[in-house]
């Protein structure tokens, strides 16, 4: 059976690793899962490994590996420049804000303001208005999730390799979600690697109603800064 062992490598059996994922992963939504949970989707992921062995489910095959890579690298990039989740926010404001004009930033700064949420924006353009939003958002999220929380301290132990395909499978859930519900995002993080770690800040879109962003108009818009930041 293929067993990705540089995604065991980076999630279980480097301790330091697992110590700075908890640190940069932070003030993030809510507790997404339980262990039980996780390991049985980390055994499903598993399972599906063993259509390696057949011709016929290769795409599947290759689709977890991609995966696992894809999981890998964001987990490094969050090593290597910390807070993922701002990221996240930012593109995401990115894509909402991009075809914007003036009038309609000015439209949802006003509507902002009428529920006291005061966006401190030094542009009102598009890209300005999404790094002061995304800003807002991440300010206010106070609630803390850690990876090591979701797959266990078990490292280097079968239930601690299960419990990290588990957090893989989880990650691979949530983006492909997000592909159906959001391809315009989707897209965006995809390209900023770090589609795999939607999962992160999932909870938090489904409670704002995030996703629907897409086709609201510009005071639906303000409803949901709204909602993501209280």
């Amino acid at each position: 059976m293929y067993i990705n062992n540089e995604v065991i490598s980076y999630l279980q059996t480097n301790r330091i690793l697992a110590l700075k994922l908890d640190q940069a992963v932070s003030a993030v939504g809510q507790q997404v899962t339980n262990q039980v949970e996780t390991l049985g989707k980390g055994a499903t992921r598993l399972l599906y490994y063993t259509s390696c062995f057949t011709d016929e489910y290769n795409d599947v095959c290759q689709q977890q590996k991609t995966e696992d890579m894809r999981f890998r690298n964001a987990v490094i990039r969050i090593i290597q420049q910390g807070d993922v989740v701002y990221e996240m926010l930012r593109v995401y404001f990115e894509e909402i804000f991009k075809y914007k004009t003036n009038a309609q930033l000015e439209h949802i700064k006003k509507a902002l303001m009428a529920v006291n949420v005061h966006i401190a924006a030094s542009t009102l353009t598009g890209a300005g208005y999404a790094l002061a939003v995304a800003t807002s958002v991440r300010i206010g999220l106070n609630l803390s999730l850690q990876l090591s929380s979701l797959t266990g301290r078990a490292t280097g132990t079968a239930a601690g390799i299960v419990a990290t395909y588990g957090l893989v499978q989880k990650a691979a859930d949530s983006a492909r979600r997000l592909q159906v519900q959001y391809p315009a995002y989707y897209s965006a993080l995809y390209m900023q690697q770090l589609e795999m770690m939607y999962f992160l800040i999932e909870p938090v879109f489904e409670r704002a109603g995030a996703r629907e962003a897409q086709w609201s108009s510009d005071s639906g818009i303000a409803n949901i800064i709204t909602r993501m930041i209280r």
